[in-house]
This record gives C-alpha cells, sequence and structure tokens, in this order.
C-alpha cells in the first residue's frame, strides 16, 4: 500500500513537470521578440518584430497584387531594413511616424517578409513629431 502512494505521488509530480514544460513552451512560442534589424537578418528560422520610421518614397503599393514594398530606418542607429508585406496597406500609411512589422527576413530576396504591420500614426498621438528620413 505504501508504495502504492509514493507511485501515485511521483506520477503527479511527473505529470505536474510535463505541464508545466508544455506550457512554457507554448507560451514562449507565442512571443514574438522585438529585434535590431541586424539579430533580424540573423534569425531568420523564426518570427521578430522589428521597429522603425518609414524612409520618404520608400512607399511601393500594388493595388491589383497587395503587395507593399518600403523601408524602415531604425532611429538610433540608421540601419534600413526593406519589408514586403501582402495585403492591404493600412490606413495612414504614409504620415506614420512609427511601423512594427512582425515576420521573417528572408534571405534569398534580402528582404523583411512582414505578416502584420502595427502602424502609428501623428493623428492618434498629440503634440508628437513626425520626423522624416530621406
Amino acid at each position: 500500500m505504501k508504495m502504492n502512494k509514493k507511485l501515485t505521488y511521483l506520477f503527479g509530480v511527473v505529470l505536474l513537470v510535463a505541464f508545466a514544460a508544455f506550457s512554457l513552451k507554448a507560451f514562449d512560442s507565442a512571443l514574438t521578440a522585438y529585434v535590431p534589424y541586424e539579430m533580424a537578418r540573423q534569425e531568420s528560422n523564426r518570427a521578430v518584430q522589428v521597429a522603425g520610421a518609414l524612409v520618404a518614397g520608400s512607399t511601393d503599393y500594388d493595388d491589383s497584387t497587395h503587395f507593399l514594398h518600403f523601408t524602415l530606418v531604425d532611429e538610433e542607429s540608421g540601419d534600413t531594413m526593406p519589408v514586403r508585406y501582402e495585403g492591404l496597406k493600412p490606413a495612414n500609411f504614409d504620415e506614420a511616424i512609427s511601423i512594427v512589422a512582425i515576420g521573417r527576413y528572408d534571405e534569398a530576396t534580402a528582404e523583411f517578409h512582414a505578416k502584420k504591420l502595427l502602424v502609428k500614426c501623428p493623428s492618434k498621438y498629440q503634440g508628437a513629431e513626425v520626423k522624416e528620413y530621406g
């Protein structure tokens, strides 16, 4: 009888550890880290987030295919990142003060392929200064 209690206890502990490990793995895969452009170029095997300002005049959008190409610039380092996004062009995209692209870097095309874009517009942030690069 004593051995049966120990086995039940051991089984419970193993089950809890397995559940905790599974939960941490699922949570970790749901997180998308912000990374500098250089690291994004090296992390092509997982989704990451890159942020920056829109380079003036770099936007090219094709209405028929819904491909959006543009270039981001890191305001601190001055490094640039060409981005490709397939989808409708976000409203007020050209007036954005900051853009976050979520996706993966593609070494073959030397572009960051964004699956999702988050656009911060000056109208949402009264008093924010709009910086233009280019």
